[in-house]
């Protein structure tokens, strides 16, 4: 398994696709890791360099030491550039994914090519929500919350008819470590760029999910509304558009990138 060692951050990293192609990174939500993004790689990487890693905390990337912010969590994806030696890439975010695609638009324009923001909002969540489920995770261990992510993740129809893919990202949270995960809540607990987005000048494409309760169509639309020239597509799925909605999806970004 590859690792960057020269950020602060040990992050876990996979690259596919061609050497030589345009680089495209892609960001997953709280609570997964880089095999979110499992039905979308084989597809994105006949075209682009595909990077995907493991957010600080989550899969094999080790818990940092908190509090830590958006802005940390962006530059993690700056050092992770530096480290493959990628001047610039599009970044393809979902949640708190697409949180950081949105730091980057507005901190490192000149590192941006494209911008695809997926079941994300300018703020995410409330203040006291996000402090509850730090104090769950606290109490009771990642287990206690699984079921509850399961439930904002996919809708029930998808929970019926794709068991073994349902089941395989329940595993994923539970094995989330909880420092981690507690760490990255408060991120997206003080996160708020609703006054700066207007100022990301990177093409963007807008992901929502009809059934999204985390982020509703609501925040897809505000995003695409202010910033200037962005497209926007709703797709019949739940928080996480890419498993639930894989197809369309993956066409969508693969036509936006071009």
């Amino acid at each position: 398994m590859p690792f960057l060692d020269s950020s602060p951050v040990r992050l876990h990293y996979r690259v596919d696709g061609p050497p030589g192609a345009p680089a495209l990174v892609l960001s997953h939500s709280l609570g997964a890791d880089l095999g979110m993004w499992e039905s979308q790689v084989s597809l994105l990487a006949r075209e682009h360099r595909v990077v995907r890693y493991d957010a600080r905390g989550h899969g094999a990337s080790p818990v940092a030491s908190a509090p830590f912010g958006v802005g940390h969590l962006g530059r993690d994806v700056l050092d992770l550039l530096d480290g493959l030696g990628i001047g610039r890439a599009s970044f393809c975010g979902l949640s708190m994914g697409g949180l950081v695609g949105q730091w980057l638009g507005l901190h490192a324009p000149g590192r941006v090519d494209r911008l695809v923001l997926c079941n994300t909002g300018a703020r995410i969540g409330t203040a006291a929500g996000w402090d509850a489920r730090i104090e769950a995770v606290a109490r009771d261990g990642m287990a206690s919350i699984a079921d509850a992510a399961i439930g904002r993740w996919f809708t029930p129809a998808f929970v019926a008819a794709a068991p073994g893919e349902v089941e395989r990202l329940r595993r994923t949270i539970a094995a989330t470590a909880p420092a981690g995960y507690a760490a990255c809540c408060a991120a997206l607990r003080d996160a708020d760029l609703t006054a700066e987005v207007s100022r990301i000048a990177a093409p963007t494409l807008v992901i929502a999910g009809s059934e999204d309760q985390a982020t509703p169509p609501a925040d897809g639309r505000f995003l695409a509304d202010r910033i200037p020239g962005a497209r926007y597509l709703e797709l019949p799925a739940a928080h996480l558009s890419n498993v639930e909605a894989a197809g369309r999806f993956t066409a969508a970004v693969r036509e936006f990138l071009g």
